[in-house]
């Protein structure tokens, strides 16, 4: 039924429109579909996957807002719960290009993504998927916890994805990351993180060095993050270096969802490990470019004009 299912984060982003002005100063704001996981469904759509999200929202407008503007990215909204009491968490940014955009979260201490308990879960859709994605972040409160537990347990095939996505202010601590990330990472196949979350999954920051010990903790694939030294990547019989593709940058944030939409294509196609980095660098560069997180995610095409020199 779906190539692939996200579990995690949505909201709303609430970006300025204007660049190089702290928050305090800002006078026009633009409204954005949030959230890593729920970005990455998104992406995935984008290259004419079909995929779902696991999400949860508040009961209000911008709970209304963000499962209008995931049904309208061509993302299924079958399993984005509304969960009273829990307003819908709103995101806010700071932009000074090329390398410092400060994020502000405001998710409350229950947000509704992670009121997801394991009773909510179709695990059947869940099994039959090709490729389940999820973050670091579900991990970090009952009853999500417990709910990606269930459904790691459910996967007996395909690809399952492990977004590092370490958010120090989600968390109580980065030992609880630490030990969060150690105790599923022999569920997975894949794992994807910057140098820092790498660092708080297995305590090595050496992409080299990090790859392998996430190959060590029963992970095939292992992609590491450099910024603006590239991507690495490493599986058992290959190992690849991309260089980045320099872009202007207008907003960092929304690239690495872009990143992760790009690696679920070039692992459901099966594209060797090279192809898939370049790709998936590509389409990082694309977004990095633009203001927006989702709405300036890039189809394949974009992205192949992208690597052929026609876009920017």
């Amino acid at each position: 039924m779906y190539d692939l299912i996200t579990f995690g984060r949505s909201g709303v982003d609430v970006y300025p429109l204007q660049t190089g002005v702290g928050l305090a100063d800002v006078e026009t704001f633009g409204k954005f579909l949030g959230g890593s996981p729920t970005n990455v469904a998104v992406a995935a759509a984008r290259h004419g996957l079909r995929p779902a999200v696991i999400t949860g929202v508040g009961a209000d407008p911008f709970g209304d807002y963000v499962r209008r503007a995931i049904r309208g990215f061509g993302v299924d909204d079958a399993f984005v719960h509304t969960v009273e009491g829990r307003p819908t968490p709103v995101t806010f940014c700071e932009i000074f290009p090329p390398d410092h955009f400060p994020i502000y979260f405001y998710r409350g201490e229950h947000p509704p993504d992670l009121q997801i308990s394991p009773d909510m879960l179709d695990l059947d859709a869940i099994r039959a998927t090709e490729l389940f994605w999820f973050s670091l972040t579900g991990l970090s409160q009952e009853p999500s916890a417990a709910a990606h537990a269930a459904a790691l347990s459910a996967r007996t095939s395909g690809w399952t994805v492990f977004d590092l996505d370490y958010r120090a202010t989600l968390w109580e601590s980065r030992e609880a990351a630490h030990e969060a990330a150690r105790r599923v990472l022999p569920r997975v196949n894949v794992a994807v993180g910057n140098l820092e979350e790498v660092e708080v999954a297995v305590g090595v920051r050496d992409p080299e060095a990090a790859a392998q010990a996430l190959l060590d903790a029963g992970v095939r694939v292992a992609i590491v993050k450099m910024g603006p030294e590239g991507v690495f990547a490493r599986t058992s019989e290959e190992s690849a270096l991309v260089e980045p593709m320099e872009v202007k940058v207008v907003n960092g944030i929304g690239a690495g969802d872009a990143f992760g939409g790009a690696i679920c294509l070039g692992l459901l196609r099966g594209w060797p490990l090279e192809r898939t980095l370049r790709f998936a660098n590509a389409a990082g560069a694309f977004v990095a470019a633009r203001l927006a997180c989702a709405d300036a995610m890039p189809t394949t095409a974009e992205v192949e004009d992208l690597l052929n020199g026609a876009g920017s």
